[in-house]
């Protein structure tokens, strides 16, 4: 057992493990993860405990911003300082909660008020924070003008105001607009620059995520793939796409987001990248694609994993090579169970968030001989 350096811990439902000693923490997740797979040899990636995140989500309440309460979807525990928040976060934390102090909040109980969310992102050399509001709010064009009073003295390069429904739990959406800035951030893996839309998904530890990288262009930088075609499935806004291409012949970015493949395309010309190309398409129509071998795949799903219809078509294609990132032990678990004449050559965790349950995996799968 360790002292938690958060004051909210206990009654803040973000980390669960602040309690608990890191090596222990960590030696809990390989386990999950081994008995998740069906795998012992796992290896271990770690870096920074505190201070990593780069995307808070923070709640509107009658007492400033928070987080919700443990256990609990409508109470609020409030949070001046986040310890896994980067420091950049916190700074603006800070600069919103004085802004913003009287602001007529979100009752998520009645259903009823203005501002819900404030998402802050950071990565290295940008920031944003998107204001949430309802959209039926009758104060929400005052709203709008008061976040603009704010985008003139504020530091944060882009501000985005965002509209949900009042009866929807979520903080992104495709109804917002552009009050300062972009509605695009930057961040930089290896050498390589990424563009990713505000409302989109980007990893949260930069750091670790570089690991990840890292250890993935090790798996695919065989000379025995020179002539073979990537897909990056699931593929986003081309990480792993992008930073692979020039060990393939040919690179395709698969996804489903429009917005994220707007942005792939803009980094591919950015990167000055000649053999990649985008497709905007479901994993589950896979079948649709003119795919030929040698075929290798790298694939990214949501915690919900993979779709049947999508493992249908893997094992229809019979890829060279499969590497899995899952952030979902349990469910990657599953998928690969269905995965057909498929055996573990390797497997490592990626320790994305210290001080919660969650992780970051990559298995490397390839055909029995």
């Amino acid at each position: 057992m360790t002292e938690p350096l958060c004051p909210n811990f206990g009654s803040c439902g973000g980390c669960s493990f602040q309690d608990i000693d890191y090596s222990e923490q960590l030696e809990n997740k390989k386990r999950c993860l081994s008995e998740a797979i069906r795998y012992n040899n796992v290896q271990v990636f770690s870096g920074q405990e505190y201070n990593y995140r780069n995307r808070m989500d923070f709640v509107f309440h009658a007492g400033g911003l928070g987080l919700r309460e443990r256990g609990s979807w409508y109470k609020m525990v409030n949070i001046e300082h986040c310890p896994i928040s980067n420091n950049k976060s916190n700074e603006i934390l800070t600069e919103i909660r004085e802004f913003f102090k009287d602001v007529f909040h979100f009752d998520v109980k009645k259903q009823f008020g203005t501002y819900c969310y404030a998402v802050i992102r950071t990565p290295a050399n940008d920031s944003s924070v998107s204001i949430v509001l309802n959209k039926k709010s009758k104060k929400k064009d005052e709203a709008v003008e008061y976040i603009k009073e704010f985008a003139k003295i504020t530091s944060i390069n882009n501000v985005i105001v965002t509209y949900i429904p009042h009866n929807r739990n979520v903080s992104v959406s495709d109804e917002y607009a552009v009050i300062k800035g972009s509605d695009m951030l930057r961040s930089e893996y290896l050498e390589y620059s990424f563009h990713f839309p505000v409302q989109g998904f980007f990893q949260v530890n930069q750091k670790i995520a570089k690991k990840v990288h890292i250890y993935c262009q090790k798996l695919l930088s065989s000379p025995d793939f020179k002539n073979a075609k990537l897909l990056d499935l699931y593929g986003g806004v081309g990480t792993f796409g992008i930073i692979n291409c020039s060990q393939f012949k040919e690179t395709i970015i698969v996804e489903n987001f429009e917005p994220a493949i707007l942005a792939a395309e803009k980094n591919i010309t950015e990167n000055k990248i000649d053999n990649a190309r985008t497709v905007v398409l479901d994993a589950r129509n896979l079948k649709d694609m003119d795919l030929s071998r040698p075929l290798c795949i790298i694939l990214d799903p949501p915690r919900s994993g993979m779709h049947p219809k999508t493992v249908k078509h893997l094992n229809e294609l019979k890829p060279e090579v499969l590497i899995y990132v899952s952030c979902n032990p349990k469910h990657l678990g599953n998928d690969l169970l269905t995965l057909n004449n498929y055996n573990i050559k390797s497997a490592a965790l990626f320790d994305m968030f210290p001080q919660t349950p969650h992780m970051e995996t990559v298995i490397e799968l390839v055909k029995d001989k």
